[in-house]
């Protein structure tokens, strides 16, 4: 299924197929017309409505080259300029059509305009509707000024709608970049904090026994009896790094349901998805409350890891989270303790742990997709 930008860019190329297509269904019928009213013979309707059907035929490949990136002009935009070309070349010399016929050249140059810089377009698009009014004008008789005036306000508006289209799919790209990006450096920056004091915790004192334990082994055919003392000195240190990093490993592991939620909020609405919650939990005890803790983190992470969520939903009652969001990719994989994640096939780890987690406690985890098209994960610590 294509991400959100990819839909967001076949909206807008296809608002503009539609667009083009509407403007060719007027062309041809206004060739069909003056072909009709005898303005012009068969084979000029033929020849005009052959080269109007080929630029647009040709400006849909154009904006398709042209929206990821800023090409240099392609062949297939140098044809479309010839064809243009002719077909302002075929105009008929009769004002019942001004304003409309010539408008191709214009057309074109919209096209134009996403592949040059802005100062570039404004020179070419200048002299294309000089030179075009200035033409129309000598083989019809309409008015030099009027028709200036007339395609000047047609190129301005046709490239700046062209230009608008995707700067807003350059902006959403970037959007959505930038969500991913946003929980990636979350989760980064999480590991790093507990690596962070781990290597604090554990630098010194093992850089400690293993200078004591290498001195414990120098002394053993020397001392025996001042070897054993660094050996004992070894295992006590030993124990004591031990139980700093419990320690560290329960401050890690105690979490704060309150501000679980409240630091899951602020990141789901930073990405972009709004968040509900509606969560009772004054009657629970603390290791109820730190379990729920870790499954509101843990969902979190899912969320924005494996979903395209726009909408968020966490409700704690009487000891029982249900974390509900939309924006999954794909069926996901249902079980107790399957730990599937949003959108993908298969058991996430983070998930996976946190089953383990909720079944040694004595409690149950569910996640999996709903018949609604959602994401729901389901956490019961005991009463």
């Amino acid at each position: 299924m294509a991400t959100r930008p990819q839909t967001a860019k076949k909206i807008l190329l296809y608002w503009m197929d539609a667009t083009v297509a509407l403007m060719g269904f007027m062309l041809s019928m206004m060739v069909l017309t003056s072909a009709r009213a005898g303005r012009i013979s068969v084979p000029h309707a033929v020849a005009a409505a052959v080269c109007v059907l080929a630029v647009l035929a040709f400006l849909p490949l154009i904006l398709r080259d042209a929206y990821d990136d800023r090409p240099r002009p392609t062949a297939k935009l140098v044809a479309g300029g010839l064809f243009a070309a002719g077909a302002v070349a075929l105009v008929p010399p009769s004002a019942t059509t001004t304003g409309s016929w010539e408008m191709i050249g214009c057309l074109w140059l919209s096209g134009l305009s996403l592949y040059l810089p802005l100062r570039a377009t404004a020179c070419v698009g200048a002299a294309l509707v000089a030179l075009t009014a200035f033409y129309v004008s000598a083989v019809s008789d309409q008015s030099w000024p009027y028709l200036l005036i007339s395609l000047t306000l047609s190129a301005v508006l046709l490239s700046g709608t062209m230009r608008l289209w995707r700067w807003l799919w350059w902006t959403i790209r970037e959007a959505y970049d930038s969500r991913e990006a946003k929980a990636t450096l979350a989760v980064s920056n999480e590991r790093l904090r507990f690596a962070r004091d781990l290597h604090d915790l554990l630098g010194h004192s093992l850089s400690v026994l293993t200078l004591k334990s290498e001195l414990a082994a120098k002394l053993a055919t020397i001392d025996a009896g001042k070897a054993a003392a660094e050996m004992a000195d070894v295992g006590r240190l030993a124990a004591e790094s031990l139980a700093e990093v419990q320690v560290a490993v329960d401050g890690y592991r105690v979490l704060d349901l309150d501000e679980e939620l409240a630091g899951v909020r602020a990141a789901l609405e930073a990405a972009g998805a709004r968040c509900v919650i509606e969560a009772r939990t004054d009657d629970l005890s603390p290791a109820a409350r730190t379990l729920l803790a870790w499954a509101v983190r843990e969902g979190a992470t899912n969320v924005l890891k494996h979903s395209t969520a726009t909408r968020c939903e966490i409700v704690i009652d009487g000891g029982v989270l249900e974390m509900r969001n939309d924006g999954v990719p794909a069926p996901a994989t249902s079980g107790a303790t399957s730990g599937a994640t949003s959108g993908a096939t298969g058991a996430g780890s983070g998930l996976r742990g946190l089953a383990e987690r909720m079944a040694a406690a004595g409690g149950s985890f569910t996640a999996a997709s709903t018949p609604a098209g959602e994401f729901l994960l389901r956490a019961a610590v005991p009463a």
